[in-house]
């Protein structure tokens, strides 16, 4: 890869690669030895893009953060010689996404979008549902409670599934709330 300084384009946003699950903890690196060197002003936000997620664990529900790229950062920088040395002697840096020599700006519409799903998570989050149709279940609370059978639908918006449950001898659909059945 030939030297990205060799001509700045201003403030832009980059995506560059890291271990994943290791993505905080570069994140950190990164803005701790930018700072050290003195360079807010060429690299003031480095962006770890996540989401709110909420379950139900044990009959709680809970919101948790989940990565919308597991194993990349947005960086938004200035590229000259110095940010060029503390990028690639962060510990955890792979490397920038896009293709040829030189590193690729995001356009203004995929950061927008990117910050508009982060943004729609805060004020509603998502539910996370691991089932999915086909899936064999037992459901554990109400009228069918103890009963086996099989996911036909998941409705992530409602927070539900369709189960079909074998009674009298016959299948029979039911709807459930998600968190009130469990993977046989």
């Amino acid at each position: 890869m030939t030297d990205p300084s060799s001509q700045s384009q201003g403030l832009q946003w980059y995506i560059i690669r890291v271990p994943v699950g290791r993505e905080e903890r570069v994140r950190q690196n990164l803005l701790s030895r930018v700072k050290q060197a003195g360079l807010e002003d060429k690299v003031p936000e480095v962006l770890l893009p996540v989401e709110n997620v909420s379950d139900i664990k044990a009959g709680k529900r809970r919101v948790t953060k989940r990565k919308l790229f597991p194993g990349y950062l947005l960086v938004h920088m200035e590229i000259d010689e110095d940010v060029w040395f503390v990028l690639r002697e962060t510990p955890g840096y792979q490397g920038f996404v896009g293709g040829g020599d030189q590193p690729v700006p995001m356009t203004e519409d995929e950061l927008q979008r990117i910050r508009g799903k982060m943004e729609e998570s805060k004020e509603k989050p998502k539910l996370s549902i691991s089932f999915k149709a086909g899936d064999r279940v037992k459901i554990k609370q109400g009228h069918f409670e103890n009963f086996d059978g099989v996911i036909e639908e998941v409705n992530p918006e409602k927070g539900v599934v369709k189960v079909s449950v074998t009674i009298f001898g016959r299948a029979t659909q039911v709807e459930v709330e998600y968190w009130e059945v469990e993977q046989i």
